[in-house]
């Protein structure tokens, strides 16, 4: 298997370690900020550490480069993507769902505000 220049480690391992292995710790990142109210600016602290936790696992498993930027960017920005995503649109459906009253769900990443006769409004979130 050859290194890809800007992962530094082989696709498989990129696939199989970064996307499958370190996305579904993303996933439940996300979720567990989102059901926690916690602000959307931690989700980019969280995938920066799970960045290094994808480096040094890489490096220890598959040989691959422990200090190699690109390879840090090119992981760390798949990971905070997915974490992100995860956050959203759990985010969404706690909004619609703890507050029925309030908001409706508005797609997969969104919600909207109710009117006051009790359909849709026009209003959108913060």
């Amino acid at each position: 298997m050859s290194h890809w220049p800007i992962l530094d480690a082989p696709l498989p391992v990129f696939i199989g370690l970064t996307v499958i292995g370190l996305g579904f710790a993303a996933i439940m990142i996300g979720q567990a900020l989102a059901l926690a109210w916690k602000p959307a600016w931690q989700v980019v602290g969280y995938g920066l550490l799970l960045g290094v936790s994808d480096r040094f696992l890489t490096f220890a498993l598959f040989q691959g480069k422990l200090l190699s930027l690109t390879g840090y960017l090119a992981d760390t920005a798949v990971l905070v993507a997915i974490v992100l995503v995860a956050f959203r649109i759990n985010r969404a459906h706690r909004m619609a769902s703890q507050y029925p009253w309030l908001y409706r769900r508005d797609g997969l990443f969104n919600w909207r505000a109710v009117g006051p006769d009790g359909k849709n409004g026009t209003n959108s979130p913060p």
